[in-house]
């Protein structure tokens, strides 16, 4: 089976050295179960200081980082099974669990562009299949996006962590917040574990951790529990109308 492939086209790519460290993630490049392949376009600009900027037309603060670079090192990258291109972008959707879930599943190589400087030449975004952002904020740079996005799809790759289970009870995997853990001992300063996970009943605690996972999700981000009640519901309306 081949490795899952991703490509990263970076100005940094020293940013990226960790991740072949980075606990499980690195454990599964080192497997072959992903393969990590950086690209800078300093290496495919055509002048002598291999310049990757310009000034912008029009006037404003700050450089803009050139088409021609990119488009060569992203040409020269090959299509590898099922691709999806990524463009590491303050405009672009808020990263979900979903996205992550639905590129480790549906492709087998993601491409992603990091922009750097002020921004980036318009004609870049034509490189994407999709835009993608951390949130509303602004780096210096792709590279902190890109190695999320990396760390998330990798992980949910099979094989990557010791348990497939623990991926769909996790927070965010359908919509609720995760249930609290607890481990030995029972009781440390003064704080003890329930007891309904002491209890040997699997039933009860399935439906204590179900129970938390709401409080939990209600009380953090109502927002999350406000589109997982509309979705219940409706699924729950499906089923009787049935």
């Amino acid at each position: 089976m081949a490795p899952y492939r991703l490509d990263v086209v970076t100005l940094a790519p020293q940013a990226f050295a960790p991740m072949g460290e980075l606990g499980v993630i690195g454990r599964a490049f080192h497997a072959g179960r992903a393969e990590l392949v950086l690209h800078n376009p300093r290496d495919h600009a055509s002048d002598r200081y291999r310049k990757v900027d310009d000034e912008p037309y029009g006037g404003g603060a700050g450089m803009v980082l050139k088409p021609e670079p990119v488009f060569a090192a992203f040409d020269a990258i090959p299509v590898c099974g099922r691709r999806r291109v990524l463009l590491m972008t303050p405009q672009g959707h808020p990263l979900q669990q979903a996205d992550l879930q639905r590129w480790a599943t549906d492709h087998d190589q993601l491409v992603l562009l990091c922009g750097h400087y002020e921004g980036f030449d318009e004609r870049i975004r034509t490189l994407a299949d999709e835009e993608v952002s951390l949130g509303d904020y602004v780096l210096t740079g792709g590279e902190l996006p890109a190695m999320t996005i990396i760390n998330g799809v990798v992980r949910l790759l099979p094989g990557t962590v010791g348990s497939a289970e623990s991926l769909v009870e996790e927070s965010h995997s359908d919509g609720l917040l995760e249930h609290p853990h607890y481990t030995r001992p029972a009781e440390f300063r003064g704080m003890g574990v329930p007891e309904v996970l002491r209890s040997g009943d699997h039933g009860a605690i399935a439906r204590w951790r179900q129970e938390q996972r709401e409080q939990r999700t209600a009380a953090r981000r109502p927002d999350l529990m406000q589109r997982w009640q509309q979705r219940f519901g409706a699924d729950n309306d499906s089923e009787h109308r049935a």
